[in-house]
């Protein structure tokens, strides 16, 4: 694996089994991300674009072939060790945010930092630094449910920051918004993606957002292309 890549496959399949019959959705994938890249997958609904975000956040386990995260090979990692990479080099971004309720927008955005072992005050204060630059630093202590739509997102951002992990996965990350909401949240993300030199991996339907990043790959019947 390159040092400047943030992941890697090599020969990436994922088949699953339905009674006596094998589902092959993804075929064989050799891809590259360089750190601090950002890539689009489109694709029609089926076409494997969320097992592929699965296997790459170690969610999911590959029928064979390799996936390299930060360094490091997943196929030769337990699912404790796993979690552990998840925790310190991945963030999430999903069309629906995935927030706890019974939790304040700082809280929520804490939570990878506190899970991974740092202190209340160190979480908070990186917590709330994030919730500022999204522009929610007077909503830290409103839970999900007295938030909007794009706030809710704009939390979650944040919460995928936190951890100035390697790379994000943002699963269709403005799907669930209106048009203008949408294109506010995703030109907050791509600023924080270059002020964090994060890398960005987004599955979206929405070409006109593929369009914005440094390249469009396409996944057809499990293969992908560009």
């Amino acid at each position: 694996m390159s040092k400047s890549a943030a992941v890697e496959c090599r020969q990436l399949s994922r088949v699953y089994q339905q009674g006596s019959e094998s589902l092959t959705v993804l075929h064989d994938l050799d891809f590259q991300l360089q750190r601090g890249t950002r890539v689009a997958i489109v694709g029609a609904s089926g076409s494997g674009k969320s097992t592929l975000l699965h296997l790459l956040g170690g969610l999911d386990q590959a029928s064979s072939g390799d996936i390299t995260l930060a360094g490091r090979s997943l196929a030769l990692m337990n699912q404790r060790a796993i979690g552990r990479l998840r925790n310190r080099e991945l963030g999430f971004i999903y069309q629906f945010h995935h927030l706890l309720g019974e939790f304040t927008a700082l809280e929520n955005v804490c939570m990878p930092l506190l899970i991974g072992g740092e202190s209340t005050r160190r979480a908070r204060e990186r917590g709330l630094e994030l919730l500022r630059k999204v522009g929610l630093g007077d909503r830290i202590h409103h839970k999900p449910g007295q938030l909007s739509g794009g706030e809710r997102q704009r939390v979650a951002v944040a919460r995928a920051l936190i951890n100035r992990p390697t790379l994000v996965l943002a699963d269709e990350p403005t799907g669930n918004l209106d048009h203008h909401t949408a294109e506010q949240v995703f030109d907050l993300m791509l600023e924080l993606n270059r002020a964090s030199g994060t890398s960005l991996l987004m599955v979206t339907h929405d070409i006109s957002l593929a369009q914005r990043m440094d390249r469009v790959m396409e996944l057809v019947d499990g293969r992908l292309t560009g």
